[in-house]
C-alpha cells in the first residue's frame, strides 16, 4: 500500500500542468477565470493565507462541466479559533462547479459561469459569470460576481429587473437547517452585484506567471469577525511551475497578507502502461526450452494451450470440439489483465499457435467470476501474416455461452486454497473537527474454492498504527446503522474484516444471480442475494436485492448485536453514450429502516480510473438525518494494479 501511495504522489507530482486560483477553481488568485482543466483532469490544490487553509479537489468531470471539493479551515493561526464567539473557527466542506457557455474564438473570448458554494453553509457563497481572452502573453479575464463576488456593490443586482425576488439573499434560508442541501434558493441573488477580473502573464523562458487582479470580495464576513480589518480588492503574484509540473504561488492578498499555493494534477484519461508478461519459452519449443511439467502432454495442443495461457496470466477451463463445423470454443478465465481485451488478444495470439489449422473458427469465452459473460468469435483465415485490422474485421461478438459437454476440461483441486497478506489502510477525509484520521492494518485474506462457484472469503486486520477517536460522536436520531463507524474502528482495530460464503448462478444466458451468508462486512452479518438482469448488447439492466442483516459486536469478534433489518432493493442500470457515463439508480429500503432512492452517476475510462457522485433520498427529515441533511458523496476508483 506504501508503494501505491507512493505512484499516486509520485503521478500529481510529475505528470501536471495546472492554473488553479486558491478556491479550487481554474482562476488567477481568488478570483475565477473562464479557462478550464483538460477533459479528465484530476488537480489537488493548498493555499494558505491568514483567512483560511484551503484544500480542493477539483475534477474536470466533462470538457465543459468543472466540479470543485473544497475544504475549508477559516482563521487557521488563531489559537482560540472555535472556542470563543465571535471568533472565527469553522471547518467547512463545500461543492462548486463551473461551466463553459462559449469557446474562445479570433475575436471573442471564453465564456463560463460557475456557483461558488453550491451546497452546504454558504461561507463562500458566489455566482459568477466570466470571460477569458488570450493576447499575446496575457491572459484578461472579466466577470460579474453575486454574493461573496457582488460585496463591492458596483451596481444593482440586473436579475432583479427581472423578478424582485432576485433581490434577497437570506442566508438563513440556504444550505439547509442542517447543512448539506443545495442553496438554489440564493443564487445569482442579492441586493447589488460587482464585476471582477484580472490578468496574467506568461513568461514562458523561465516557466513563470505574474498575476495581478481586482477582487469583488469585500470579505465582510472575515472583518465582522474579526479575523481581519479591512480588504483591499486588489491582489498580486507570482507563479511558477518548474518542468512545466508542479505549481507553486506567491501573493499580496486584500493589502494585508500573504498567500502560499502549491497546486498538481493528472489526467485520468492517460493510457497507463501496460504490464506486460514476462518471457517464457512458449510450449512449442524442443530440448531444454520447454520447461512444460511432465504431467501435461506435450503432444495435445489443449495442453501446450494451457502451458502458453497459464504462463501469461489466464487459466484455460475447458474446451469443446465440433468435428462437423471445424469449430472449437474455448473458456477462460482473466488472472492478470486490467482490460478483457488485453486478456483476449493473448488468448487469440496463442490459440492461431496451437489449435490445429483444420479448425477454420474458435470462439472464446470469457469467465468472469464464474459467470460466462461474452463470447468473442474468429474465423480463421490461411494467411498468416495478416495485418491487425484484418484481424480485426473478423471477430464477432456474441452471446455468451456455456460449454456444458466438453471435450477437454482442466480439473482443480477442491478445495484450492488461496492466500495473501498485504498492507492496508483506511481513511476518513475532511471530517469537520479533524481533516485527516487514518488506520494502517496488516491484512491477512483467503479465498477458498469449494466447488465450482462456490467460494469462502475471509480476511482478518492486525492494527499497526491507528489514530481514530470517539472525539466527534455521531448527532442523528437515526438509529447509527453507520455513524458508529469510529466506534468500530478504535473498538474493533483489529478484528475479522469478513467471513463469508457465496454462490455465483447464472439463470438464463440473460440473468445471473448469487447468493450469500455470514460476516459479510465490517459492521453487518447476514445473508442476501441479487439477480440481475441484463440483456446482451443493451445499455440496461435491472437487478433486485434484499438482505437480511444484523449488526456486528464493536470488537469485531463473532458476536452479534440487536439490531436487525431487511434491506430489499430494486436497481435500474443505464451506460449512456455521452463520455462513458453510467447512470445508477436504486430504491428501495436502508440500513436505517427508512425508504427512498439514491442516484448514481460514474465516468469511467479505458485505463480503469473511475470517478462518481452519488446522493440519497429518502422519508427521513433533515432535522432527523443530522448533520448534512441527506446521504451524498464523491468517489474515485484508482487502478493500482496498472502502476
Amino acid at each position: 500500500m506504501i508503494k501505491r501511495i507512493f505512484y499516486i504522489i509520485f503521478l500529481s507530482c510529475f505528470l501536471s500542468n495546472l492554473n488553479a486560483s486558491d478556491l479550487g477553481t481554474t482562476g488567477i488568485i481568488d478570483t475565477p477565470s473562464a479557462r478550464f482543466l483538460d477533459d479528465g483532469d484530476l488537480k489537488i490544490t493548498f493555499s494558505s493565507q491568514k483567512l483560511a487553509n484551503i484544500t480542493n479537489i477539483t475534477y474536470q468531470v466533462l470538457p465543459w462541466l468543472e466540479g470543485t471539493f473544497r475544504y475549508t479551515v477559516f482563521n487557521p493561526s488563531n489559537p482560540i479559533r472555535g472556542i470563543l464567539i465571535p471568533e472565527d473557527g469553522i471547518n467547512d466542506r463545500s461543492y462548486g462547479i463551473k461551466v463553459k457557455l462559449a469557446d474562445e474564438g479570433k475575436y471573442l473570448p471564453q465564456i463560463a459561469f460557475g456557483i461558488q458554494d453550491i451546497i452546504g453553509t454558504g461561507s463562500l457563497g458566489a455566482e459568477y459569470f466570466v470571460s477569458s481572452k488570450k493576447i499575446n502573453n496575457f491572459d484578461l479575464s472579466l466577470g460579474m460576481g453575486w454574493g461573496r463576488l457582488g460585496e463591492r456593490a458596483m451596481f444593482a443586482n440586473p436579475f432583479g429587473r427581472i423578478n424582485e425576488s432576485f433581490y434577497e439573499r437570506n442566508k438563513e434560508l440556504s444550505g439547509g437547517v442542517r447543512g448539506g442541501e443545495a442553496r438554489s434558493k440564493t443564487f445569482f441573488s442579492g441586493r447589488n452585484a460587482s464585476l471582477f477580473g484580472g490578468l496574467s502573464y506568461e513568461i514562458e523562458k523561465y516557466n513563470l506567471k505574474l498575476n495581478f487582479e481586482y477582487n469583488s470580495d469585500a470579505y465582510n464576513r472575515e472583518i465582522e469577525l474579526g479575523t481581519i480589518k479591512n480588504a483591499d480588492p486588489f491582489s498580486y503574484g507570482i507563479e511558477w511551475n518548474p518542468q512545466d509540473s508542479l505549481k507553486f504561488s506567491l501573493s499580496r492578498q486584500q493589502g494585508n497578507q500573504w498567500g502560499f499555493l502549491v497546486s498538481s494534477k493528472f489526467n485520468t484519461k492517460e493510457t497507463l502502461k501496460r504490464k506486460s508478461v514476462l518471457p517464457f519459452y512458449s510450449a512449442t519449443e524442443t530440448g531444454d526450452r520447454n520447461k512444460m511439467p511432465k504431467n501435461l502432454n506435450r503432444d495435445l495442443w489443449y495442453d501446450r494451450l494451457f502451458y502458453d495461457l497459464d504462463k501469461s496470466g489466464i487459466l484455460l477451463l475447458k474446451a469443446s470440439v465440433f468435428e462437423s463445423s471445424n469449430q472449437v470454443n474455448i473458456e477462460i478465465k482473466n488472472n492478470q489483465y486490467e482490460l478483457s481485451a488485453d486478456a483476449l488478444n493473448q488468448t487469440l495470439i496463442l490459440s492461431e499457435l496451437h489449435i490445429p489449422r483444420k479448425y477454420k473458427n474458435f470462439n472464446i469465452i470469457i469467465n468472469e467470476y464464474g459467470f460466462q459473460s461474452l463470447t468473442l468469435s474468429y474465423k480463421r483465415i490461411s494467411n498468416l501474416d495478416e495485418s491487425i485490422s484484418s484481424r480485426a474485421s473478423r471477430l464477432t461478438l456474441l452471446e455468451s455461452r456455456q460449454i456444458t459437454e466438453p471435450t477437454y476440461e482442466t480439473k482443480s483441486l477442491v478445495p484450492y486454497f488461496n492466500f495473501s497478506a498485504d498492507l492496508g489502510t483506511k481513511f476518513q477525509f475532511f471530517d469537520p473537527t479533524k481533516p485527516i484520521k487514518s488506520q494502517l492494518h496488516l491484512e491477512l485474506k483467503s479465498n477458498v474454492q469449494l466447488w465450482r462457484n462456490w467460494n469462502l472469503y475471509g480476511a482478518y486486520a492486525f492494527n499497526i498504527k491507528n489514530n481514530f477517536d470517539m472525539m466527534r460522536g455521531p448527532n442523528s436520531r437515526l438509529p447509527h446503522v453507520r455513524t458508529d463507524i469510529n466506534r468500530y474502528l478504535t473498538e474493533g482495530e483489529s478484528g475479522l474484516q469478513y467471513l463469508y460464503l457465496q454462490r455465483n448462478l447464472k439463470l438464463s444466458k440473460e440473468i445471473y444471480s448469487k447468493f450469500y451468508a455470514g460476516i459479510l462486512e465490517h459492521m453487518y452479518a447476514g445473508l442476501g442475494a441479487e439477480i440481475l438482469y441484463m440483456p446482451f448488447k443493451s445499455r440496461w439492466a435491472i437487478s433486485a436485492t434484499v438482505n437480511a442483516l444484523r449488526k456486528r459486536d464493536y470488537d469485531l469478534s463473532f458476536g452479534l448485536l440487536d439490531y436487525e433489518v431487511i434491506t430489499p432493493f430494486i436497481s435500474f442500470f443505464y451506460a449512456t453514450p455521452f463520455h462513458n457515463i453510467d447512470l445508477g439508480v436504486h430504491a428501495g429500503k436502508y440500513l436505517a429502516k427508512d425508504r427512498g432512492f439514491t442516484i448514481d452517476l460514474r465516468r469511467s475510462f479505458d485505463n480503469g480510473f473511475s470517478v462518481g457522485v452519488f446522493a440519497s433520498r429518502t422519508n427521513v427529515s433533515p432535522e432527523m438525518f443530522g448533520e448534512g441533511g441527506y446521504d451524498k458523496g464523491l468517489y474515485f476508483r484508482i487502478p493500482f494494479n496498472s502502476f
